[in-house]
């Protein structure tokens, strides 16, 4: 799932309000495996370069550190 939504944000240039949310709900409940991670930093490094927009306001928080040692766990 979260690659089908980095995906799209790369084809449409924007990062939705329900992307983001689908997103953080995927990784709050430890759905994800390690490529997905791989694909959320291309994703967050587009967005701060200004490659993406976000709908949301305010500054983008992703935790990839620690979700990075979590999936390395597994």
């Amino acid at each position: 799932m979260i690659h089908t939504l980095v995906q799209s944000a790369f084809q449409t240039g924007c990062l939705s309000v329900a992307s983001e949310g689908l997103i953080r709900q995927v990784l709050s409940i430890g759905g994800y495996k390690a490529a997905d991670l791989e694909v959320l930093e291309k994703l967050y490094s587009a967005v701060d370069a200004g490659v993406i927009k976000r709908e949301a306001p305010g500054a983008v928080e992703m935790p990839l550190q620690r979700l990075r040692s979590v999936a390395q766990r597994r």
